[in-house]
């Protein structure tokens, strides 16, 4: 029985405790479900040609044993037999694949392998959160068959594409517009029809990234306010909808402000996904009334976890993967001496405050085993009075130091910033990048350069070419940097030039190279202080 087929029973106690029941488990009881799951994976990708690719002839026969002989894996490790799509050598049988970006300059694209087993994990958790982005408290929640749901997910080979598919099994909410039209329409056409459709229909649900959910919203407010609604389109309403439009104009005129999207729809559920999240909530609380309930996604791994009602954390659903962490201080022992091998820690060994880097294997016959997926994550507590779980609580932090990522899109790593210069043949000797945050608490790219000394342009305008040259070669090696103009009108990239030597005189102060991606703090501010009085003498 789905959960369309349940509410209609009106069994309402059930549908809590199947789907959201993991809210429940002791830290003893979330282990069993990881340790016995993790038990099934290791003798399925032990004994399968991809794990023995990785073992080199070692079979461990218990979760211990696995965890010390399978070393901590990155993409590289099984790049050969995936993007080839060689089912016979996986754990379990793919009946499908999922697609995302590699490494912009060096690889176009990645795959992952989902089996039936996952997609049917992948569509309770799913389930979960839709339930969970309408609960105000532990049991409580407003999900019904008639629902409409607004487009703003990319459609497959994506793994976002899957989010309507798993749902669609479970209940028949209808999205807006219908997936099989929105796929092969332009973001702005989509955003159009469906603000038309749900005037027409109404609204209880939205889900995309943080950054393009801003996006979308920004549109609806545009069409609203630009006068996106017409008097024809008024006659195909419901009355309620063209109550609620007037009611609307004039509390607007009479506040003075333009119309919100909170100001016509009054959503039931609001789901977010992906990076810089925290640079958008206030915003879309603000624009549709509700804070949005944040999730963890990916591509390898699809859902992995989720916040509650009382939007304090995120918990990782124990069914989808076997979860390990790194500290914060041994990777990046491990990032400085590559000969390091971190240690890793499970759930139940997770600390308050503790800033960590996720290591993951997929359960249920997935082709990942100890992957470092670059993500890192702050645990905030090991229980919660507020909604009564007794399992460790999470918040996303960012990408690992070495990939910057923007608004969800891009994955900016140290040899793409490499690929850009050299392609652009610019006269940049050394060069820092790091990842900043303007007024408006939005993302971008800020990169230092130091030019060659006899580069005859004059600082203000070798500024402004460099910028312009920098990001047309980003766009021209990565899809993904282009989109972010495209689809969410950033211009991601900002060019600060250095005094020739500033780098040089910065090694003989502090006796090492400053690390070019994503310097610490202290580091850039010794490079900048340097900067600041080098310019002082000149």
């Amino acid at each position: 029985m789905n959960l369309e087929e349940k509410l209609k029973k009106q069994q309402y106690k059930e549908i809590w405790q199947q789907y959201c029941g993991f809210l429940d488990l002791s830290m003893n009881g979330y282990m069993k479900i990881q340790r016995r799951l993790m038990e099934e994976q290791v003798k399925l990708w032990s004994n399968c040609g991809l794990g023995q690719s990785i073992l080199k002839g070692k079979h461990p026969q218990n979760l211990d044993e696995f965890r010390k002989m399978v070393p901590l894996t990155t993409y590289d490790d099984y790049a050969d037999i995936l993007l080839a799509k060689q089912p016979d050598m996986l754990p379990g049988n793919p009946v499908i694949w999922i697609q995302t970006t590699w490494e912009g300059g060096k690889h176009p694209i990645k795959v992952a392998p989902y089996t039936r087993s996952m997609l049917d994990t992948y569509r309770n958790n799913v389930t979960a959160c839709l339930i969970l982005s309408t609960s105000k408290e532990k049991g409580s929640f407003d999900v019904a068959a008639t629902d409409k749901f607004l487009y703003a997910l990319a459609p497959l080979p994506f793994a976002t594409g899957l989010f309507p598919l798993a749902l669609g099994e479970e209940i028949g909410i209808e999205f807006l517009p219908a997936v099989k039209e929105a796929v092969n329409m332009s973001f702005s056409e989509r955003n159009k029809l469906g603000f038309k459709m749900a005037m027409k229909k109404d609204l209880g649900f939205f889900f995309g990234l943080g950054s393009v959910a801003y996006a979308v919203s920004l549109s609806l407010s545009s069409l609203t306010n630009g006068g996106g609604v017409k008097l024809s389109s008024l006659m195909q309403c419901k009355p309620h909808m063209i109550l609620r439009l007037l009611q609307a104009k004039r509390r607007c005129k009479k506040e003075n402000r333009a119309m919100l999207p909170k100001d016509l729809f009054h959503l039931k559920g609001f789901m977010v996904a992906g990076t810089d999240n925290l640079c958008y909530k206030d915003d879309l609380e603000e624009l549709w009334g509700i804070r949005p309930m944040e999730l963890f996604a990916g591509t390898e791994p699809s859902i992995m976890g989720t916040e509650t009602w009382t939007r304090k954390g995120m918990y990782f659903f124990p069914d989808t993967a076997f979860y390990e962490f790194i500290t914060e201080k041994d990777m990046m022992r491990n990032y400085e001496d590559p000969s390091y091998i971190p240690p890793t820690y499970l759930m139940d060994e997770v600390r308050p405050g503790e800033k960590y880097e996720l290591v993951f294997t997929i359960l249920k016959g997935g082709a990942f085993a100890r992957y470092r997926c670059g993500d890192m994550y702050r645990c905030v507590g090991l229980e919660n009075r507020e909604d009564e779980t007794r399992i460790p609580r999470f918040e996303y932090v960012d990408r690992v130091p070495w990939i910057i990522d923007i608004a969800g899109f891009t994955r900016i790593s140290e040899n793409g910033i490499r690929s850009v210069i050299a392609l652009s043949k610019l006269p940049i000797i050394n060069w820092v990048a790091t990842k900043e945050y303007n007024e408006q608490n939005r993302p971008y790219l800020h990169m230092y350069v130091e030019l060659e000394r006899d580069a005859l342009l004059n600082t203000a305008m070798s500024t402004n070419i460099l910028k312009d040259l920098l990001s047309t070669y980003f766009k021209y090696i990565d899809q993904d940097y282009r989109d972010l103009k495209k689809i969410l009108g950033m211009d991601p990239l900002q060019v600060t030039i250095f005094t020739c030597g500033t780098f040089e005189a910065y090694e003989k102060k502090t006796g090492k190279k400053i690390h070019q991606m994503s310097p610490s703090h202290y580091e850039l501010k010794e490079l900048l202080d340097i900067q600041e009085s080098m310019n002082r003498v000149r």
